[in-house]
């Protein structure tokens, strides 16, 4: 049984995130117009649990791989950049603009222990694949403490 450090405000970080993508979805007209709303977007993502890893699974359609930067930290692994928007074109009449530009971040808290050393992503057709290996729980040997009194 693995122990799980209990995070009071996840809930409301979840909480927040559904706000948060029910406003995007029902005024995204209204942000794209004023353009002062505009400044980040979020990204759909899948994260698998097997039994040697836990994959992710992140849709960046339009970015730049160098603009993509991966960290772990403190059982936090955090995904963020920037999809940059393309020139204006002189004289285009544009009749929908829906897609958003600007700078993205999006985190997510790893419950099991991870190998970090070998933490591996790969960027391709606008898939962001990560893999976090898990620490073998078998290697973790037992330590007896004694209890003082």
């Amino acid at each position: 049984m693995a122990l799980v450090r209990w995070d009071p405000f996840r809930e409301l970080v979840n909480l927040q995130h559904s706000i948060n993508r029910l406003f995007d979805e029902n005024f995204r007209f209204m942000r794209v117009h004023e353009g002062n709303l505009a400044q980040g977007w979020t990204f759909p993502v899948d994260i698998k649990d097997t039994p040697e890893a836990i994959l992710v699974k992140a849709e960046l359609p339009g970015v730049n791989k160098d603009d993509i930067k991966v960290s772990f930290s403190d059982n936090l692994l955090t995904i963020r950049g920037e999809r940059k928007k393309e020139e204006k074109e002189e004289g285009a009449n544009f009749l929908r603009v829906e897609r958003s530009y600007g700078s993205f971040s999006r985190s997510f808290s790893v419950d099991v222990p991870v190998k970090q050393e070998q933490i591996r992503a790969r960027y391709q057709d606008g898939i962001l694949e990560i893999t976090l290996p898990k620490e073998d729980w078998s290697k973790k040997k037992e330590v007896t403490i004694t209890v003082e009194g």
